[in-house]
């Protein structure tokens, strides 16, 4: 199961449409919606994967004039999204005007993992998967660690002197991303040392400010911080190798290490967002993805285009959640 951990790639839409209704305190949308400005939420600090693709589909719809109303991006930063999960899961009013960004953690967090939620995909209505990303492991330029096996090395002689940080909560996307090559190298992954942050960009400070040893993150995110040389990546957790500034990163497999883990991202809807509202968002998506600007974005962020519409990224989800399971399980994660 773990030679093709295409794992964490996971998204699609809810197939019950519920129509906000105004006894409710939900704003239904009218033959002019949006007439109002629309909030994109990155469920994280600033700098990370999240943060920084709700910061392209606002740029792109509003450069592109595909949308009219201005789209700002507001961070929620909380247990590793967890804290506003509970909060967009829960929204009771404005639910048209409200989006939010996610990756595989919605599917992760929960499954039961440690640090779980309550709240999960079926609790919203999932728009459209945009994105395909990959988990990278990172020390600082000029860390001890030159090679991934000298950091299983290390945590194999003793797990205590070797900090593993990340972006997500404990059992979530950047832990799994970290302790799956561990588990393949024979490491008990309760015995691996690591600290969550919110966000890739706080797990990034955390490294260059010594408070790490390692990092797991995100590939796309850490290309610049290679680029000016405050970070050696040791290895990638893609099938091929990368292009870019990773183009010279081997790949787990290469690194000696049979797993691979891929990371979607997408942008998903409150549960009770009116119909006519989340069909609106439905088709914007559509066309931002074929947009020059969209794939210029992608081009700059380092992405892969992966995109599946509303439906196809509900049967995405269904079928992901099932690995999350399967994988939590045989790391002896699920409660």
């Amino acid at each position: 199961m773990w030679k093709k951990l295409s794992t964490v790639a996971l998204v699609s839409s809810l197939a019950l449409s519920l129509a906000a209704c105004s006894s409710d305190g939900n704003e239904s949308a009218s033959s002019n919606y949006p007439d109002k400005n629309i909030t994109i939420v990155a469920p994280s600090g600033a700098g990370g994967g999240w943060d920084l693709t709700a910061r392209a589909i606002a740029k792109t719809l509003n450069d592109t004039k595909l949308v009219d109303e201005s789209i700002m991006v507001e961070n929620k930063p909380g247990g590793g999204g967890a804290v506003y999960m509970a909060e967009f899961a829960t929204k009771e009013a404005d639910n048209d005007y409200v989006l939010m960004v996610k990756s595989p953690p919605i599917l992760i967090n929960n499954n039961k993992a440690e640090g779980n939620s309550p709240y999960g995909y079926k609790d919203t209505r999932p728009v459209a998967q945009l994105t395909r990303d990959y988990g990278a492991i990172v020390v600082q330029a000029d860390s001890e660690f030159k090679t991934l096996e000298d950091v299983l090395k290390a945590i194999k002689a003793d797990a205590t002197k070797v900090t593993l940080a990340g972006g997500s909560a404990p059992g979530s996307m950047d832990h799994l991303v970290g302790i799956l090559p561990a588990y393949e190298y024979g490491i008990d992954p309760k015995s691996v040392k690591y600290v969550s942050y919110d966000g890739g960009g706080e797990a990034i400070a955390a490294l260059l400010g010594d408070n790490a040893d390692v990092i797991a993150t995100d590939a796309s995110t850490i290309a610049e911080y290679v680029k000016s040389g405050d970070v050696r990546v040791l290895a990638v957790s893609s099938a091929e190798r990368l292009d870019g500034e990773l183009s010279d990163v081997p790949t787990f497999k290469e690194a000696g290490v049979d797993a691979e883990f891929t990371i979607w991202r997408g942008l998903f809807a409150p549960k009770n967002m009116s119909d006519e509202a989340f069909d609106f968002w439905s088709e914007k998506m559509d066309e931002l993805v074929k947009t020059d600007e969209w794939k210029a974005e992608l081009e700059r962020n380092g992405w892969a285009s992966e995109y599946r519409n509303a439906e196809e990224f509900k049967t995405y989800l269904d079928d992901q959640d099932k690995v999350i399971v399967e994988l939590l399980t045989a790391l002896d994660m699920q409660k």
